[in-house]
């Protein structure tokens, strides 16, 4: 009983002081699905060199070392990935099952790697030895897109980047595209946002 009327006094005497001076505790934060999802991955991969066979420290961590893991990981896929003797090899949609194995989607390790990256270097690793962004890695993750997209029949193609500024200035001008980009031409789009700026 007396601790929990010290702890009421405490919290009592707290109240007031933020009250009195306009101060009041923030909750924390909660995490982007981004930044829950790179902690996830921060851990697994902790682990996995807490486990590995010597285990592995992280300084001493090399692309190998990443390819290792990125291979480990495939148990766990869920992406079908045609052998190139399979009847569906290149089919985009099988008419029926088969025995092919199951992998990691070559989309997601891609996604893994980047948030790794972020990871290995806010947890005290220098850009410079980053083995996730090393050659290699690079390579390797070539190699499973091309492989995957000949076997699966899934063309993997970059999304052209729009221009932003441009498509802001029609919307807000009410222009049609053609009338924009002869507008564009002629340098009445594209410097509007400079200009109120400075």
């Amino acid at each position: 009983a007396t601790v929990h009327n010290m702890s009421a006094a405490v919290a009592a005497t707290g109240s007031r002081y933020n009250s009195g001076n306009s101060i009041s505790q923030q909750p924390p934060p909660t995490l982007s699905r981004y930044e829950s999802q790179k902690g996830r991955d921060w851990n697994t991969f902790v682990q996995y060199l807490k486990n590995h066979r010597p285990p592995l420290a992280l300084y001493r961590c090399s692309g190998a070392h990443i390819l290792e893991f990125l291979r480990y990981l495939d148990q766990f896929g869920k992406t079908k990935v045609h052998t190139n003797t399979c009847p569906f090899f290149g089919h985009p949609h099988p008419p029926a099952p088969c025995p092919c194995p199951l992998r990691q989607a070559w989309g997601s390790l891609d996604a893994l790697i980047g948030r790794l990256r972020a990871a290995f270097e806010e947890n005290g690793g220098q850009p410079e030895i980053n083995p996730f962004g090393g050659r290699a890695v690079r390579l390797y993750l070539r190699e499973v897109r091309d492989a995957q997209s000949k076997a699966r029949g899934i063309a993997y193609e970059k999304k052209k980047r729009k221009k932003p500024q441009q498509q802001k200035s029609c919307m807000i001008l009410g222009q049609s595209q053609s009338s924009c980009m002869v507008l564009a031409e002629h340098g009445f789009l594209g410097h509007s946002s400079e200009t109120n700026e400075a």
